[in-house]
């Protein structure tokens, strides 16, 4: 059967990868919202959809469309992390299942009152976690599933992604808006590590700044050492010449190699949801925790063991 959606914050990066899921799922996009009106991409995909600009339009015409054949099954939400609560409650209190992007909220509090509206209401809230659906990070995890409850992997994760002057401006460099650093880019990392090792033991934070973090988790089955930045300046010597991002993930000291393949995993993730297979509220709240407590943890820069690439942040 036919899916209507909505689309909440529709001319954003990550929208149009929806866009694409809900056209290879059969679905139908009726109306979509963003502040920003550089939304021309519609036309490639939904070219009939409304579109509005002001939030109280858009919820207008997502409740005027309870009718049969018109009603809005599901509504994406791309927005800015600190409003993607606001909407997956609109979303629920409208009669819809919500199907939002990462980070689903920023603390985890949040899970608690989401979770009683998805009570009161009886729909449902889906996160997009298309890492656990990645070729390469399912074989890795039956991988390390083979080698025994017992195994304890040494883990090495560095992500540097340059990012301007203009990500300080926008609602990311806000860390009551993003999260921070290791919430807006590094959750989903972190999602995928419990995903892969179990349940997170202890994490102690090294290094936090507006730009950079870092530090060292223990997992059921796995020793992390972890930096993340946004600063160009702190790209690792062995980035290959002309590249503004470097990603390096081993495992044992082997690498990972999960770069390729992100094409389609939305769309997998919406036949996910569709089949009634969709990350909820629960799988979420281990990742939420973290990135919480790393906000708010205590410097430890001497517990635990460093990732080797933090000397040079910190020297920086």
């Amino acid at each position: 059967m036919t899916k209507n959606y909505g689309l909440i914050g529709a001319a954003g990066y990550i929208a149009p990868r929806h866009m694409k899921a809900i056209r290879e799922t059969s679905g139908i996009l009726k109306t979509a919202y963003d502040l920003n009106d550089s939304i021309g991409i519609m036309d490639s995909f939904f070219p009939d959809a409304s579109f509005f600009t002001e939030f109280e339009q858009f919820e207008a015409d997502v409740y005027s469309r309870r009718t049969d054949g018109e009603r809005v099954d599901y509504i994406g939400i791309c927005s800015p992390n600190y409003l993607h609560k606001a909407h997956m409650g609109f979303a629920l209190r409208a009669g819809a299942d919500a199907i939002c992007e990462k980070p689903l909220v920023l603390n985890p509090s949040e899970i608690d009152e989401l979770a009683a509206l998805e009570k009161e209401t009886g729909h449902r809230i889906n996160s997009i976690l298309q890492l656990r659906l990645h070729p390469a990070i399912l074989a890795l995890k039956d991988k390390i599933a083979q080698s025994g409850p017992d195994r304890i992997h040494d883990v090495d994760l560095g992500y540097f992604t340059s990012r301007g002057s203009w990500y300080y401006a926008s609602w990311k460099g806000y860390e009551h808006k993003s999260g921070g650093i290791a919430t807006n880019i590094g959750v989903h990392f972190y999602d995928m590590l419990s995903f892969i090792f179990g349940p997170l033991k202890s994490s102690v934070v090294h290094y936090r700044a507006a730009d950079a973090s870092a530090g060292y988790l223990e997992f059921q089955q796995a020793r992390v050492r972890w930096v993340l930045s946004i600063n160009r300046a702190h790209l690792p010597a062995q980035t290959p010449e002309g590249q503004t991002t470097y990603r390096s993930i081993t495992v044992d000291d082997e690498e990972v190699e999960f770069s390729g393949g992100f094409t389609d995993l939305h769309t997998a993730s919406y036949h996910g949801i569709l089949g009634g297979n969709g990350f909820g509220l629960d799988a979420v709240r281990p990742s939420i925790e973290l990135v919480s407590s790393i906000r708010s943890a205590a410097i430890e820069p001497r517990k635990g063991e460093r990732h080797p690439d933090l000397a040079k942040v910190i020297n920086t």
